[in-house]
């Protein structure tokens, strides 16, 4: 099976630690948005892409089931001290490295991936660092105020409303979707969206036009997947259900096939599977929430209803 996941920190993680269990044909497509901590330092300085989703997906994807190969360890150290290093992780050093002796983000994600041994591929949703835009209310006398940037959206106190996606070297031209992207979604199988930062994460690939049309023309099964808590900042009192009402206000024309959802995240099933049916799919409801309360999902739980959702399984949702 052929799969791909778009999304980018530590909800990309999650998917792409499931679906190591389902298939070894998996592409990660990742947002390029970031400008916080290391990558926005590298990002500022080099004028690269930002590297940390991209370097998450990697050490996802090279994870081994026996605790992870030394390289995968090493890539995702970050450097202590007070120095200039400080803050930086080695594998957004390495891939800042590479992107410019190689002049392709590309083609130096697919020399970082054979460096860790992985199978699948990692790709960036665009070749050039885009920037989201938001419309936020509540932060004054009730007025809509628009900030910019990945991390002033997914702090701001105030409601976020609706997002854009920006290519500041470009700013009057529409975002260039990594073409080698769009053929994975095309060519994919099953291809999921979420869990992750719902505005700054999972919502910018919607609104980059190719990867937006690859989306809707794709023959692959589509599946979202569904945070386990809401986010402080970005969707703070947002219900399951909402989450799909925001995906369907960015990309009208999307149609799922599957919303998976922890049952004890879920106060109101009824409510998330008219949503899903709304959007063409079906709700599947199950624990896959890792133990403890971290706010993770498991990934063995995960790829279980993944299975499901794909018709690989046995139903395993609360009632069947």
């Amino acid at each position: 099976m052929r799969a791909v996941a778009l999304g980018g920190g530590h909800g990309l993680h999650a998917t792409l630690s499931a679906l190591r269990r389902i298939t070894a044909d998996v592409t990660a497509v990742v947002t390029v948005a970031d400008d916080g901590g290391s990558s926005g330092r590298l990002r500022r300085e080099l004028g690269l892409l930002p590297p940390g989703d991209l370097r998450q997906a990697l050490a996802a994807l090279a994870a081994a089931e026996d605790g992870g190969t030394l390289w995968a360890e090493v890539f995702q150290h970050r450097f202590g001290g007070t120095g200039a290093l400080t803050g930086h992780a080695v594998g957004n050093l390495l891939l800042a490295g590479l992107f410019e002796v190689l002049g392709d983000p590309v083609a130096g994600l697919d020399e970082a991936a054979k460096l860790l041994g992985i199978t699948g591929r990692v790709l960036p949703m665009s070749a050039e660092p885009l920037e989201i835009e938001a419309e936020v209310t509540g932060l004054e006398n009730g007025a809509v105020s628009r900030i910019r940037g990945q991390v002033a959206v997914a702090s701001t106190p105030g409601r976020v409303r609706r997002i854009s996606l920006h290519n500041p070297g470009r700013p009057h031209r529409p975002p260039v979707a990594c073409q080698d992207a769009v053929e994975a979604v095309l060519e994919a199988d099953a291809v999921f969206l979420g869990p992750g930062s719902w505005f700054t994460s999972v919502l910018p690939h919607l609104l980059v036009p190719d990867l937006h049309d690859a989306l809707l023309t794709t023959s692959a099964t589509k599946i979202v997947i569904l945070n386990l808590i809401p986010q402080p900042g970005e969707t703070a009192g947002f219900s399951p259900e909402r989450h799909l009402h925001v995906l369907f206000e960015h990309a009208p024309r999307l149609k799922v096939d599957a919303v998976i959802a922890d049952r004890d995240s879920v106060p109101t099933p009824a409510r998330l599977r008219r949503a899903a049916e709304a959007l063409g799919g079906r709700a599947h409801l199950a624990s896959v929430a890792a133990p403890g309360g971290a706010g993770r999902h498991d990934p063995d739980a995960l790829a279980g209803c993944v299975r499901e959702a794909l018709g690989l399984a046995e139903s395993v949702e609360e009632g069947q």
